[in-house]
C-alpha cells in the first residue's frame, strides 16, 4: 500500500486508486494510536494491545470483524496502515482477532 500524498482528502483515496475503501472503525482510537506509537519496552506495548482489544470488544467492532473473517473464505482482503513493523502495529492485533474468528489468513 503506497501513502497518499499530503492534502489527499479522504473521500479521494478510493477514487485515486489509493486503495478500496477508508475504513477508520477498526482503528484505535487517536489517544490509543499514540500509547501505540510511543510504546517502547514489551510491557507498554502489551498496555496498547490490552486496551485496543478492549476498544474492539465493542458489538460494531465484533460485527465488522466477524464481517471480515466472513468475506475472506471467498475474496481476498488487505489491511493497510502506514507503521512499518506490524509486530508494533495494530494491524497485528486485528490479524489476530480475525484469526481467532476462523478468518483465511492464507
Amino acid at each position: 500500500m503506497r501513502r497518499p500524498p499530503r492534502g489527499v482528502r479522504k473521500e479521494r483515496y478510493a477514487r485515486d486508486d489509493w486503495f478500496d475503501i477508508w475504513y477508520p472503525d477498526l482503528a484505535p482510537s487517536a489517544k490509543l494510536m499514540a500509547q501505540g506509537k510511543t510504546a517502547v519496552t514489551e510491557a507498554e506495548w502489551k498496555r496498547f494491545v490490552r486496551a485496543f482489544k478492549a476498544e474492539m470488544n465493542v458489538p460494531s467492532a465484533q460485527r465488522t470483524l466477524d464481517l471480515l473473517a466472513a468475506l475472506s473464505h471467498g475474496t481476498n482482503l488487505s489491511i493497510g496502515c502506514y507503521c512499518e513493523n506490524e509486530s508494533r502495529c495494530h494491524r497485528s492485533v486485528l490479524r489476530e482477532l480475525l484469526k481467532d474468528r476462523g478468518a483465511n489468513l492464507g
